[in-house]
C-alpha cells in the first residue's frame, strides 16, 4: 500500500480506506466482532491505515468494535474518521443536525465508543441546510484547538457551502475542511459538475462512497446475483448495464476482477482521489486490495469516461463551446497552459 497526503494536510494516509458501515449486524446484515476483527487486521497487514465510519453506523456498533480493536492495537498507527449530524438518538431536536450542540455532544459520545481521546479526521456527514457555516467552522476549529479532533472534514453538501466554509476558516485562521466525502463512481459522476472541481481548488482529497456504485459496478448483477439493490434502481438502468458491460470487458482484458477496475478508475482521475471500499468479509476486503495492482492505460480510461460521460449541464458545457473558448481567449485558447 502507498500513502496520500490528505488535502494540504501533512497527514498520511493510505491510498484505500476501509468503510466500515457493515461492522455490526444490527438489521440483519453486516460483519459481527471476530470478522470485522479479522477485516481491520488484514487491511493493516496490507499497509492500510485510513478507517471510516460515523456515529449512526449500525447503531454505534461500529464505533465500538473499532474502538475495542484499536484499544488493543497501536492506535496511533491508525488514521481514524468519524462523523457527526445524524441521530442517534430521538430524545430531543439537537440529537441531530450539524449544530454546535449536537457537535460536541456527537463527539463525546464517539469518542466514549471509540476509546480514544482524539479523532483523527472528524466528517460533517450530511449539509441539514439550517445551520450557519461558520457555526460549524468555528466549531470543529475548537475541538481541533482542544485535541480532541485533528482534522476538518465534510461529506454531502453542496459546493458553494464547503466553499463558503473553507473561505471563511482561511480568513478567520480557523482550520479548513481537509477532505470531502461523496458519492463518486462510473455511474455516479454528478460531482464532477461542482463537487469536485471545488475540492481541487482548495486542494481537498475527495473520499468517494459507492465506488462500486453499491456493487453493480462489480459485475454481480450481470452474472444474476442477488444483492441489496432493487431491480428499478436507476443504479441498474439501462445507462449503468452498459458501464458495467464496459468495464466488465476491460477486466476480462486484464483478467482481474471488474472491481479492481472500476476502483483503478475513481483513482486515476487527475485529482487526490482515496475511494472508500466496505467489507462484510475478509475475502472481499482482500480481493478490492488488488486494486493497488492494477493500472489502466490511457485508452482504458477514456473508453469508461466516454461510456459513462455525463452532460455537465450550465455552465459546464457552454464553457466548452468553441465560441465561448474564441471570445473568452482571443484564439489562444490551445495555447494556454490550463490549471489542473
Amino acid at each position: 500500500m502507498n500513502y496520500k497526503l490528505l488535502g494540504r494536510s501533512g497527514l498520511k494516509v493510505s491510498e484505500l480506506c476501509l468503510g466500515t458501515m457493515g461492522f455490526g449486524t444490527e438489521a440483519g446484515w453486516g460483519a459481527d466482532k471476530e470478522t470485522s476483527f479479522a477485516i481491520m487486521d488484514a487491511f493493516a497487514n496490507a499497509g492500510g491505515n485510513f478507517l471510516d465510519t460515523a456515529n449512526v453506523y449500525k447503531l454505534g456498533t461500529s464505533e465500538k468494535i473499532i474502538g475495542e480493536y484499536i484499544h488493543n492495537h497501536s492506535r496511533d498507527y491508525f488514521v481514524l474518521a468519524t462523523k457527526y449530524s445524524l441521530k442517534d438518538n430521538t430524545t430531543n431536536p439537537n440529537a441531530s443536525g450539524n449544530n454546535r450542540k449536537n457537535m460536541m455532544r456527537s463527539v463525546e459520545e464517539s469518542l466514549k465508543r471509540l476509546k480514544t481521546d482524539f479523532i483523527d479526521v472528524l466528517y460533517l456527514h450530511i449539509w441539514d441546510d439550517i445551520t450557519p457555516i461558520d457555526e460549524v467552522m468555528r466549531a470543529m476549529d475548537d475541538l481541533i484547538r482542544q485535541g480532541k479532533v485533528n482534522y476538518a472534514a465534510i461529506s454531502d453538501t453542496p459546493a458553494w457551502v464547503v466553499a463558503k466554509g473553507n473561505t471563511l476558516a482561511e480568513l478567520m485562521g480557523w482550520s479548513q475542511f481537509v477532505a470531502l466525502q461523496v458519492e463518486y463512481s462510473l455511474i455516479q459522476r454528478a460531482p464532477e459538475r461542482e463537487l469536485i472541481p471545488m475540492a481541487k481548488h482548495f486542494g481537498m482529497t475527495v473520499t468517494p462512497w459507492a465506488p462500486l456504485g453499491g456493487g453493480v459496478l462489480s459485475g454481480k448483477y450481470l452474472r444474476g446475483e442477488q444483492g441489496r439493490i432493487k431491480p428499478e434502481s436507476k443504479r441498474l438502468d439501462e445507462r449503468s448495464v452498459n458501464i458495467t458491460k464496459a468495464v466488465v470487458a476491460i477486466a476480462d482484458e486484464f483478467g482481474v476482477s471488474a472491481s479492481h477496475v472500476a476502483l483503478q478508475w475513481a483513482m486515476s482521475q487527475g485529482f487526490s482521489s482515496i475511494p472508500i471500499v466496505g467489507a462484510t468479509k475478509v475475502s472481499q476486503l482482500e480481493d478490492n486490495l488488488k486494486t493497488i495492482n492494477v493500472t489502466l492505460s490511457k485508452e482504458h480510461l477514456q473508453k469508461l469516461d466516454e461510456v459513462s460521460v455525463i452532460d455537465l449541464g450550465f455552465p459546464g458545457e457552454f464553457f466548452k463551446e468553441d465560441a465561448v473558448k474564441m471570445n473568452s481567449f482571443g484564439g489562444f485558447y490551445d495555447r494556454v497552459e490550463k490549471r489542473n
